[in-house]
């Protein structure tokens, strides 16, 4: 008899991703895809809300998941403010800070406020989120910026590289805490962190114009000439912004957010998509001996991680100009479910304590 089971939320811009978990083991997942139409109708990302929670209950009911074996549903975290590494159970300040989009609009904001949902007609079952992107364990001298106005902010892929780089540490026989890791998710937005015995004390902003240029993001720009396309009159806030996140990165240099078709481009002799993609690693390398610098040079290894790390020749670039800091170890994809269930599992059974939320 399954016991314990456990529902894994993420949603995403384009798409809600979820996954019925027993202890460790996946019973199923669905990825439901929102086509741009049904989506035109939402003012923002929050009034998606009912939309999302229709389409999962109804593709729950489809499966014949019985509900009421359901101990935990745990959501993506969200834009909520800067909390320690850790699960959280779901609680009103939470939820208020999500519906108000106190750090921003993201489809991840949705995560808490599904669970909550979703277990709103489990009796018994509670709502939680792991390591939403705003874990925040920043040295002091990693928030200087250059200018008091301005405060560097950790925002990053917490969840992924949390998760790979506890794997990696019991693939060693070792524990996480005890290490010194750079991991450097590599996705839409590419993050790369400094893991020092637990605390990732330094990283790029992935989300806000930081670190390295991805498929879908500009990454750090020279400030003076960004500030003359601000004030040029030629571009909205919203379409500077847009330059930063979504519309930066490949998409601005080729027209695609597809490193694939980058990499076809290249294969068939257009230089400038050469160009361009190996770019992206060199960036991407640079970043990593950074944080290898705040780590003093002691590093047990490097991570490389994410949807990009398929990519072989993007993955030798790099390890080619960072192997001699430390060995180099890919985990490709992201399984951000399962590490979502997993954390679920050490919550339900008290192998782990859950936080309180507290803003």
């Amino acid at each position: 008899m399954k016991e314990k089971l456990i529902l894994a939320v993420n949603p995403g811009s384009t798409s809600t991703k979820f996954a019925l978990y027993d202890g460790g083991e996946q019973l199923y997942d669905k990825t439901l895809r929102h086509s741009s139409s049904e989506l035109e109708g939402f003012s923002n990302m929050i009034s998606q809300l009912p939309f999302r929670y229709r389409v999962i209950m109804d593709a729950l009911r489809q499966e014949g998941t019985d509900l009421s074996m359901v101990s935990a549903v745990v959501g993506r975290g969200g834009l909520v403010n800067p909390i320690e590494s850790g699960i959280y159970e779901v609680n009103d300040l939470m939820k208020q800070h999500l519906n108000m989009a106190v750090n921003g609009e993201h489809a991840s904001n949705l995560g808490a406020l599904l669970a909550d949902m979703i277990v709103s007609s489990m009796p018994g079952a509670k709502a939680y989120i792991v390591d939403p992107v705003v874990v925040d364990e920043l040295e002091p001298l990693a928030r200087l910026s250059g200018h008091p106005l301005i405060s560097r902010k950790s925002i990053f892929h917490a969840l992924n590289q949390k998760a790979v780089a506890r794997i990696y540490a019991s693939s060693m026989g070792r524990v996480y805490e005890d290490m010194n890791l750079v991991v450097a998710h590599m996705g839409g937005g590419i993050s790369v962190g400094a893991h020092c015995q637990g605390r990732v004390i330094d990283v790029n902003n992935a989300l806000n114009g930081d670190g390295p240029y991805s498929p879908e993001r500009s990454g750090g720009l020279p400030a003076s000439q960004l500030a003359d396309i601000c004030f040029s009159g030629n571009y909205t806030s919203a379409e500077v912004k847009a330059m930063l996140a979504g519309k930066g990165g490949l998409v601005a240099y080729l027209g695609t957010n597809s490193h694939q078709e980058a990499n076809r481009r290249a294969d068939e002799g257009d230089e400038l998509a050469r160009l361009i993609i190996d770019g992206c690693s060199y960036q991407t390398a640079k970043e990593i001996g950074a944080m290898s610098v705040v780590l003093r040079g002691e590093v047990d290894a490097i991570i490389l991680t994410g949807g990009l790390a398929y990519d072989t020749g993007h993955v030798e670039r790099i390890t080619g100009m960072v192997k001699s800091i430390a060995p180099v170890f890919v985990y490709p994809g992201e399984d951000e479910l399962k590490a979502l269930a997993f954390n679920g599992y050490l919550a339900i059974t008290g192998k782990i304590a859950a936080k309180v939320y507290r803003g």
